[in-house]
């Protein structure tokens, strides 16, 4: 903690991968005594989660897509975003807004470079996004969440930070707890999620899939899987035929206390689902969404893939002996599933929010107040086993 309370303002896209993580530096940046604001859209102001100190404000963010003729309506949204955003940044005096993605923090950032406000951005994915793309030369910093990014220009590597993808509280909690004891004859707890609104594809193979593992594997197999609400009564009859048990649902609450108990994950590769698989430990088999732009699923899994915590199966492969035969190759035995989840483990940073709302403290305050400034280059010396703000503190020490 700087002892300076500051205000600062995230701004964040309407989906629950670019709000998520805004949410969980929000509540670090309150326990240091710091004030937050929220901006975001419509849509946004929707998704549960947000702390309740933190107001939110909802700006018109525009949509461009590829239709050139809705170029012009979007241009004048953002705009009207921006000067609403100004005006805010008079009255909140914000010292840093760090945008985290997607179309509604785009005014946000576009008002603060102008009123020359310290400005970063958080990327969440192994690609750098479109919006964060279009701002990577007007802010001060970029956070990411891999060492690794595409679309990511050379240029800007000096202002670019390796931080991870800040989780929620209750997941990270279960970092230091043992991976559930799994053997030959006990249960094999599968967790099933599709993102927010679930994924049909998984509803059509998981079952059928999960069925062609061999018996002695599969009567020991305990299923949890989140469906849509249209989908539900096939798959529940899907399993009753073949004779697996499982509790399905449209949403789970208690998904941190899930995910404690699952042995294996089976699911979509987007940004929060890596890195809390990482953050806990838990295998997985993730079906990337083929229709993400970019394509940044299948590079979001790709670290854990080569890590050997997790397998990719494209989704136009994805049927049920695939699927089998991966699950199979994760859990042929107790010591190979477990080490799997030990190399997911591997995998986590979890001191990403901390060491995110470090380098966002370390914008706009007094000098002699500031925190450690992270080193420009940490996200190449990340990559090498050096923590975040290692490099600046060996800087400031000069």
């Amino acid at each position: 903690m700087t002892g300076a309370t500051r205000h600062y303002v995230l701004a964040a896209g309407g989906t629950g991968g670019h709000l998520l993580p805004a949410f969980a530096l929000a509540t670090e940046l309150d326990r240091r005594g710091h004030h937050v604001a929220l901006i975001t859209d419509a849509r946004g102001a929707e998704i549960p989660g947000k702390p309740d100190f933190m107001p939110a404000h909802v700006l018109p963010a525009g949509r461009f897509g590829k239709n050139p003729l809705n170029w012009f309506k979007g241009v004048s949204a953002v705009m009207e975003g921006r000067r609403m955003a100004l005006r805010l940044f008079d009255s909140f005096e914000p010292s840093a807004v760090v945008g985290f993605g997607g179309y509604p923090s785009l005014p946000s950032i576009l008002a603060s470079t102008s009123a020359g406000i310290p400005t970063l951005v958080h990327e969440q994915n192994a690609v750098l996004g479109r919006v964060n793309r279009l701002l990577a030369s007007r802010v001060d910093a970029i956070a990411t969440a891999y060492p690794e990014v595409e679309r990511l220009a050379p240029k800007f590597l000096e202002k670019t930070h390796l931080v991870g993808n800040p989780v929620r509280a209750g997941v990270l909690s279960l970092r230091d707890e043992p991976y559930p004891a799994y053997g030959e004859d006990g249960l094999l707890r599968v967790l099933v999620t599709g993102g927010s609104q679930g994924a049909r594809v998984l509803s059509e193979v998981v079952p059928d899939g999960l069925a062609m593992l061999p018996p002695a594997v599969r009567q020991r197999l305990q299923v949890t899987q989140q469906c849509r609400a249209e989908d539900l009564d096939k798959v529940r009859e899907r399993y009753r035929t073949h004779g697996i048990p499982a509790e399905l649902g449209t949403y789970f609450e208690d998904m941190a206390a899930r995910l404690a108990d699952a042995h294996l994950f089976i699911g979509r590769a987007g940004a929060s689902t890596i890195a809390e698989l990482t953050a806990v430990g838990r295998p997985a088999i993730l079906v990337p969404l083929p229709i993400a732009t970019d394509d940044h699923q299948a590079a979001n899994a790709r670290e854990l893939a080569k890590a050997g915590g997790a397998r990719m199966i494209r989704q136009d492969r994805f049927n049920g002996k695939e699927l089998a035969k991966q699950i199979m190759a994760l859990a042929d035995n107790p010591k190979g599933l477990a080490a799997a989840a030990h190399a997911a483990w591997n995998c986590g940073r979890p001191k990403a929010v901390e060491d995110l709302a470090d380098l966002v403290e370390s914008f706009g305050g007094a000098e002699m107040m500031d925190v450690i400034r992270v080193g420009g280059n940490n996200a190449r010396g990340a990559s090498q086993g050096v923590p975040a703000g290692q490099g600046a503190a060996r800087e400031m020490a000069k």
